[in-house]
């Protein structure tokens, strides 16, 4: 090939460059002189790019995403070979086959996956492809509806707009998924599941047809369960709690579909990459958020990931630390056990926080700031406050948060001032912090009582005016009743109030109002783990509001 590569005419190198991606695809190692094939042929793509036809500019584009899926390096022939070829896409746009319009689509969407530069180039490509989805909407085989939907996916993923056309593009595709769903193979229900987890992620509207859609694909999760690769059972998993996460019913087919994979991570536990072991962690604790019965399939499933999160620890990416942690903290709140392999990848993740501090995103920093508070004194104090002294100043200087974010970062900076104010030390450099996001959030509305809460709570500690009331509901345990009969047996006169809101802070179990002391009779959900023990953040929190707000505070575990 490189001897001869003068002489091939453009047919010639569209099908060697088609015919060494698919070899490459199909397990052929990228040996040297595959390399090499491939640089000497990349020259006279952009040499001929006026005389290629329409299948073999997708062939071209398809045969250098696989290239670069399959880790050949983006060198600037690469590069220049793709921006060649673009131009022509729009041009030949007519002439395309809907298999060439999936190919070219999956290869746009594949290429800026791995680095490709959005240009206006690539973006007005997309755009001419995607007006043709509509109109081909009846002719793509499933394969390439499974293709479609994933890059249209992946492209938003990458910063895509979810433009007019795009949503067309969509809308047009999903009937088909109900019309073709016997002939989606293993791969394709997975892609399909995880593109529309990702749309939905992103602001894809739930319409009826897509919701049809989903309840068609995933009774074929159980039929296709033993064919699904690895990667394949993390993407689902992941695509199920994202999905539950943004308002998806857990219908019986969805608790099935769960359930029929829990058994798969467990006896492939040793051989998920890094970021397949951060997404499965992440979608089980999100599915236990939102309601998954943590049955032993369930836990064991965590086990075996939690063990590998410690021998995989150097390789995970700023990322996938923060939705460990965030995950990690999830799990606790719904029951998790504190095993010896759950404080080992617990350490091991917050070891690795530090070194990576200047490369989280502000999101990300706001997902560990609520994490480390919400593990309370599980983490020791010393790690809590060199965490946050190296990451909560990015936090206040961004400019661009979600007010989701903010509303987390605040009520971590909360917990960390409540666990220095309890020990005594200085909270200075953080209550500053803290009234920095406090006055972000104060003329926004907030319609969520667990947001206004954390709006009151900052208020209260900041001696600021608190702009509404936040409702709590009062719940009376048969512990808080019994010790209260008991101490009113002890000292009948003694005035005790219970379920008591002051300062618009969470009601306290008893107050004496006489002395000026609250009595908090904490049952499990006040510790990590329920171990009577660990007091988790929010616990920390309360106790350190009413002391500041001058109470003497009495715990019972």
């Amino acid at each position: 090939v490189s001897a001869q590569k003068a002489n091939f005419t453009p047919q010639g190198i569209t099908n060697l460059l088609w015919a060494m991606a698919k070899l490459v695809d199909n397990g052929h190692e990228q040996t040297p002189e595959l390399n090499k094939a491939v640089a000497a042929l990349l020259p006279h793509v952009k040499v001929h790019k006026d005389k290629f036809n329409a299948l073999g500019i997708a062939s071209l584009l398809w045969a250098m995403a696989k290239l670069v899926d399959n880790r050949q390096k983006r060198t600037p022939e690469l590069n220049e070979s793709v921006a060649a070829l673009l131009p022509h896409v729009s041009a030949q746009k007519a002439n395309f086959t809907p298999q060439g319009i999936a190919n070219l689509l999956w290869a746009m969407a594949k290429l800026v996956d791995k680095g490709q530069e959005r240009t206006p180039g690539l973006k007005q490509t997309v755009a001419a492809l995607l007006s043709h989805v509509s109109t081909q909407k009846d002719q793509f085989i499933p394969q390439h509806i499974a293709n479609l939907l994933w890059a249209m996916a992946k492209l938003v993923d990458n910063g895509q707009e979810q433009t007019p056309e795009l949503n067309k593009a969509v809308a047009a595709l999903l009937p088909f998924v109900n019309a073709q769903k016997d002939q989606f193979n293993a791969q394709g229900i997975t892609n399909l599941l995880w593109a529309m987890a990702k749309l939905v992620d992103k602001g894809l509207k739930r319409t009826p047809q897509l919701k049809e859609a989903l309840a068609t694909l995933l009774p074929f999760v159980n039929a296709q369960k033993g064919n699904f690769t690895l990667q394949e059972i993390a993407n689902l998993l992941w695509a199920t709690a994202k999905l539950v996460d943004k308002g998806l019913e857990r219908t019986p087919q969805f608790k099935e579909a769960v359930t029929t994979l829990l058994p798969f991570v467990n006896a492939q536990k040793d051989n998920f990459k890094p970021q397949e072991i951060a997404n499965l962690l992440w979608a089980m604790a999100k599915l236990v958020d939102s309601g998954q019965e943590r049955t032993p399939e369930f836990n064991e499933a965590v086990a075996a990931l939690l063990r590998h999160v410690n021998t995989q620890k150097a390789n995970f990416k700023p990322q996938e630390i923060a939705n460990l942690l965030w995950a990690t903290a999830k799990l606790v709140d719904s029951g998790q056990e504190r095993t010896p392999e759950f404080n080992e990848a617990v350490a091991a993740l917050l070891r690795h926080v530090n070194k990576q501090k200047a490369n989280f995103k502000p999101q990300e920093i706001a997902n560990l700031l609520w994490a480390t508070a919400k593990l309370g004194e599980f983490v020791e104090l010393n790690v809590v406050t060199s965490m946050f002294e190296s990451l909560v100043y990015r936090i206040s200087e961004n400019p661009q948060l979600s007010q989701q974010d903010i509303l987390m970062s605040l009520w971590g900076v909360m917990v960390c001032c409540a666990r220095l104010s309890l020990d005594s030390n200085n909270n200075n450099w953080l209550e500053k912090h803290m009234d920095d996001l406090f006055t972000r959030l104060e003329n926004t509305f907030l319609d969520n009582e667990e947001d206004q809460r954390i709006i009151a709570m900052a208020a209260s500690w900041l001696g600021r005016a608190c702009p509404f009331v936040p409702h709590y509901q009062t719940i009376m345990s048969k512990r808080q009743s019994d010790f209260h009969d008991q101490l009113q047996s002890c000292f009948p006169s003694l005035q005790i109030e219970e379920e008591k809101s002051l300062n618009s802070l969470p009601p306290v179990d008893l107050l004496l109002p006489d002395h000026n002391m609250v009595i908090e009779v904490q049952g499990p959900s006040h510790y990590v783990s329920g171990d009577f023990n660990t007091r988790n953040g929010s616990t920390l929190l309360k106790i350190a509001l009413l002391q500041k707000a001058g109470f003497e505070v009495i715990e019972i575990p």
